[in-house]
């Protein structure tokens, strides 16, 4: 198995981009311009390395390779963007490393992508790049290219000398345990499952019981033989089990209007461990959004509107509006969900307040908004 903590930092070690690695800052999936840029990549990797893996490196500062970490990506739907604007599309993962000293809702964005016989092109325009364009890798650089040509590939030895250092062993597969426990404190009761006799599973939660049911909420799963975090969530409440073959995880979102929250299941995450050495995680969307009355949201939403108005005049709120600032992820969110189509781009306005606002649990509560609109919207 491959450590993916240490393949980053054997990908980091090289000083230059090339034409089997890239690193970025942050990807923007949420903008036209940078889904274009990420599918751009994915086809120039494609093209050019038919033979081998190829990686992107996300939460790194290009200069000078400096380590800064982005959120916990949860996309299970990337391969559906990938598929629906390339043709031949190559299969890629993304996948969170947890690196010590970031903090512990930051992770490295780890993006595969696999070997792929035939020529890789747009299937569909997207942004400024035309259908039926063929990029290529050149350098660090992913450039478009008339020819429809199958490039010699002088990459392959590279990449399995790199893959090949980033070996698992029983030091790394302990240190990794040992460093997740001294990470989360008691009160989360982090453990370790041993799958198979060779997949270890380290997880950790905060215990709840609600109407008889248990539930754990700031649940962090990862899979230590390839360090590589598999869930991660600070507010939702999640159900956890687990037998001699499968580790199981139910995310709840809680929803309602006032006080009235409900828990309404999300998404259901099996990892299933075979004998074989391997694993596998299928997803499946459970979520049926609750109706509310068409009337109260539509004054909730109008309210709504109109303090993100007074905000990106730089009007003064009142403390009401202080108060409902607040609630703002979770009654947009509740709107989308019931129609209000242009909810997610109202949140999206406010977010530079939200963020610098000095408790910082309502900006958490946007990204977990948003990250459960993307789900809503990839699984229509």
């Amino acid at each position: 198995m491959i450590n993916k903590r240490l393949l980053i930092k054997n990908l980091l070690s090289k000083s230059d981009e090339n034409s089997f690695y890239d690193k970025k800052q942050k990807l923007s999936l949420h903008t036209r311009e940078g889904k274009a840029k990420f599918i751009k990549h994915i086809c120039a990797f494609s093209n050019t390395n038919p033979d081998n893996n190829s990686y992107m490196v996300i939460g790194v500062e290009d200069e000078n390779s400096k380590i800064i970490g982005v959120d916990f990506f949860d996309d299970s739907k990337i391969q559906n963007l990938v598929n629906a604007y390339l043709h031949n599309p190559p299969k890629i993962e993304y996948e969170n490393v947890p690196f010590p000293r970031l903090a512990r809702h930051k992770v490295i964005g780890l993006v595969t992508i696999y070997p792929n016989k035939g020529i890789t092109s747009l299937s569909k325009t997207i942004w400024k790049y035309p259908k039926g364009t063929v990029f290529y890798r050149r350098g660090s650089n992913s450039l478009p290219s008339e020819k429809l040509v199958q490039i010699e590939n002088t990459n392959k030895s590279i990449v399995e000398a790199i893959e090949r250092n980033a070996r698992n062993n029983i030091e790394l597969t302990l240190n990794g345990v040992f460093d997740f426990f001294k990470r989360h404190k008691k009160e989360y009761d982090p453990k370790y499952i041993v799958f198979k006799e060779q997949f270890v599973v380290c997880w950790a939660g905060k215990k709840t019981t609600i109407a008889s049911e248990i539930f754990y909420s700031r649940v962090d799963i990862e899979l230590v033989n390839e360090q590589v975090r598999l869930f991660y969530s600070n507010l939702d409440d999640v159900k956890i089990s687990y037998n001699q073959n499968s580790f199981i995880i139910t995310e709840y979102i809680l929803l309602g209007i006032d006080s009235s929250d409900t828990h309404y299941p999300l998404e259901k995450t099996v990892i299933h461990f075979k004998d074989n050495g391997i694993h596998d995680i299928a997803s499946e969307f459970l979520f049926d959004p609750p109706q509310f009355d068409t009337k109260i949201l539509h004054h909730i939403y109008i309210q709504n509107n109109a303090i993100i108005s007074k905000i990106e005049a730089g009007i003064a709120l009142s403390k009401s509006e202080d108060e409902a600032v607040l609630k703002l992820p979770k009654s947009y969110l509740i709107c989308y969900l019931n129609g209000f189509m242009d909810a997610s781009e109202q949140l999206r306005k406010v977010k530079p307040y939200i963020r610098n606002l000095k408790d910082k649990t309502t900006y958490i509560k946007y990204k977990e908004a948003l990250r459960i609109i993307r789900k809503v919207k990839y699984s229509r």
